[in-house]
């Protein structure tokens, strides 16, 4: 069977980003395969774990990946200092005589930014708003070549290792079913320390931030890489708590367009036409009238932000929030159906590039969590909830439909929902054996006689 079918039978999507279907990547060819085993965030340590113990899967996997999608090149992107990490690929290649490269790459975020990462690796510039694939790379991350191993030996992606880590006992990685409870992960991790907190779905500079009892109610899904707990004195509790309202008025009152927001955007510079601080002064002139400003290219051009976080938790000296502003504006612009028109040109990557880029340790320090930053994280821990709650849409494109009802014996691996035909979206299966307790219009809820974390 063709390795896109597989993947498509398995249900995988993309592990560290929006959930894109893996399968559509592989119907495709590309000179130059980069599996993505930067893991900028800073305190996520996910894929260093699997790159660290699950050297050989992985390896296997990039090259059934590479001959997929008939590239001459497959390069694996990693941080130098990932020292276990290089060593055990390294061993695996061998052992495997495998044609992979390891590209080494220096500490900063985001170095695992798609686009950043095709630049690094090759020198080639993604045009704006445009994907690998107009450049001839096609990228998935460390995480997403294991479930591509599992899928060529008939296992469906059912389980996903994330991060447990920030104001928690005894940060760890958790292997957890698809759907597990957030706060059976937590448990994992031998509970929050503080009494009230907030859980970062994902990093500390890209996640979503998730109120306590918010938390509390969530499920692990299949794009989930991390949770990180901060009490509600961290800086990030505090700066998103700022209304709409208040953080318009004092973007329109308090940027004096020094433009390090613009200087060290990372999509700026690679050559991009984004420029936040102009964004943020055409602000300040129409005042919260998004809908009278959509018309200038400056603010057209908030659809390229890639919601990084660099221009308000690293650059903006006076607190404001850029990349706040920029998804206000692209959600303005998709309600409106404005798409982002490129202009027919050659991109480039600007000179100064190399010299703004934002060392991870200062970026974790800008961004409060410095304290968690230095946590050395290799223990793993399984969790084995009583009941899963699977999202229906856990991907770009439709959501799955349902082929189960309630009172069903399901087994791990059972297929659950379906991908409508003829769109783009992935199946879904059962994480657990049990019962099917409810199907809605949203998720499915199985319940087992057994469970408890180990």
């Amino acid at each position: 069977m063709e390795l896109w079918k597989q993947i498509q039978q398995a249900g995988i999507v993309g592990c560290g980003g929006a959930g894109f279907p893996t399968h559509v990547k592989y119907q495709s060819q590309a000179d130059t395969l980069i599996l993505n085993g930067a893991e900028c965030e800073p305190l996520l340590h996910t894929d260093q774990y699997l790159m660290q113990h699950h050297a050989r899967e992985i390896i296997c996997a990039v090259c059934a990946m590479r001959d997929a999608v008939q590239a001459k090149t497959a390069v694996i992107a990693l941080k130098h200092h990932y020292a276990a990490q290089i060593d055990a690929l390294q061993q695996a290649i061998a052992q495997a005589n495998a044609d992979i490269h390891l590209h080494l790459l220096d500490s900063f975020f985001p170095a695992g930014d798609e686009q950043t990462l095709v630049f690094e690796v090759t020198g080639r510039v993604v045009p704006p708003g445009g994907l690998p694939g107009l450049v001839g790379c096609v990228v998935s991350n460390a995480a997403t070549a294991l479930c591509v191993y599992d899928a060529m030996q008939n296992q469906p992606f059912t389980h996903k290792y994330l991060t447990v880590t920030g104001a928690v006992r005894r940060p760890t990685i958790v292997r957890a079913p698809i759907g597990t409870p957030v706060a059976d992960c937590l448990s994992c991790a031998g509970g929050a320390e503080p009494d009230e907190f907030i859980v970062l779905n994902g990093g500390p500079m890209m996640g979503k931030r998730l109120s306590q009892s918010e938390a509390m109610q969530s499920h692990v899904t299949k794009t989930m890489s991390g949770l990180i707990v901060l009490p509600l004195s961290s800086a990030i509790a505090r700066t998103e708590n700022i209304s709409l309202e208040s953080m318009m008025n004092r973007a329109r009152s308090s940027c004096i367009q020094c433009s390090y927001c613009t200087q060290l955007c990372p999509r700026h510079l690679l050559g991009h036409p984004l420029e936040p601080h102009r964004i943020m002064r055409t602000l300040s002139l129409y005042g919260n009238n998004l809908d009278a400003v959509l018309d200038d290219p400056a603010m057209r051009n908030a659809a390229l932000c890639c919601e990084c976080g660099i221009c308000e938790l690293f650059a903006c000296p006076m607190q404001l929030q850029p990349r706040r502003v920029n998804r206000l504006i692209k959600q303005r612009l998709a309600q409106q159906g404005i798409r982002y028109q490129r202009p027919e040109q050659t991109w480039q990557a600007r000179p100064e590039r190399a010299g703004r880029l934002a060392p991870s340790a200062r970026v974790a320090a800008r961004a409060g969590v410095a304290a968690y930053y230095d946590i050395s994280i290799d223990t793993l821990t399984q969790a084995a909830p009583h009941t899963v709650t699977l999202a229906l849409r856990q991907h770009v494109g439709a959501p799955a439909h349902p082929i189960v009802s309630v009172g069903d014996r399901v087994h791990v691996g059972q297929q659950i929902a379906a991908c409508p035909s003829e769109q783009l979206g992935a199946h879904l299966h059962a994480s657990i054996d049990g019962m099917v307790a409810s199907v809605s219009q949203d998720a499915i809820t199985i319940t087992s006689e057994q469970g408890g974390n180990e």
